[in-house]
């Protein structure tokens, strides 16, 4: 091969990975929920453009069965695919739960879910003995989380609480609501009696409770959520695969939602800094 050559191959093979990494990342939920992890992505690694789907037609998928579930995960995927990303996160513990091993064997790129994110972070801290772990009932039904926890680190007490009703109360933007936090209290106490000193977010809707969990949780209780623990996770992966964003881009976000309705959209707008500007309907499954 003449040095020309060469150098022509080494630019285009330059030129191929300039084009990946301006890619858009893939950004998946069963609702908008997830936007708690783009808002965190936007704030960690803002060069970088999203493209982020909520199935919020066929919300929640907690309450679905592992075959459903896996159904539907593989449908978003696809259609971020086919929009051409550079990597997709599953924000969404019960899909993560279910289907990232599946995920991972049928496309080829990085596909993140937010459960290994979640046990890191549980972990920092080598004082975290007793654990408690609140989520829809597919991902506490799943045990993914008490796998994962239990084979890092030998000698934790993991308790694990099904909290079906808070994402249909955060989805209502009842946040503050009186009875949102009677709810709390109610899936809180049994942990509390337990003496527990983590508690684990495991699901990205969440994060917008924490103000109501810090005022019900002892104040020793430390909060870990799954929206900046899987931002933290992707900056990472992002490096170590050099796929991060050209520094300096004005990362955009564009945001497609199954069913679009005022009180979905008026979330999506909630749920970020930044105006998510014109939410798209997208079509799955054809």
């Amino acid at each position: 091969m003449s040095d020309r050559t060469f150098r022509l191959s080494e630019a285009g093979r330059a030129n191929s990975i300039a084009r990946v990494k301006a890619l858009p990342l893939g950004i998946f939920d069963s609702g908008v929920g997830g936007l708690t992890v783009v808002r965190a992505v936007q704030a960690l690694l803002p060069s970088e453009d999203i493209l982020y789907l909520g199935d919020t037609a066929r919300l929640p998928y907690g309450s679905k069965s592992p075959e459903t579930i896996r159904q539907f995960a593989d449908e978003d995927a696809r259609f971020l695919v086919a929009r051409g990303v550079k990597a997709i996160v599953v924000a969404c513990n019960t899909a993560t739960a279910h289907a990232l091993a599946g995920l991972r064997e049928h496309y080829q790129l990085p596909i993140i879910g937010v459960i290994e994110a979640g046990v890191d972070a549980a972990l920092a801290n080598p004082d975290a003995v007793r654990i408690g772990i609140i989520a829809t009932r597919g991902t506490i039904r799943s045990h993914a989380y008490q796998h994962a926890l239990a084979l890092r680190r030998t000698g934790l007490v993991i308790h694990g609480q099904a909290a079906p009703l808070l994402v249909p109360l955060v989805e209502e933007n009842w946040m503050d609501h009186p009875a949102t936090l009677m709810v709390l209290q109610t899936y809180l106490e049994p942990l509390i009696d337990k003496g527990i000193d983590t508690l684990l977010l495991a699901c990205t809707h969440y994060p917008l409770l924490i103000p109501g969990l810090r005022d019900l949780l002892p104040p020793d209780v430390r909060l870990v959520d799954s929206a900046t623990t899987c931002a933290e996770h992707l900056k990472r992966e992002l490096v170590r695969l050099n796929l991060l964003a050209p520094a300096g881009n004005d990362g955009k976000l564009e945001i497609h939602l199954t069913d679009l309705s005022e009180e979905f959209e008026g979330l999506a707008r909630r749920f970020l800094t930044k105006p998510p500007g014109r939410i798209h309907l997208a079509s799955l499954g054809c």
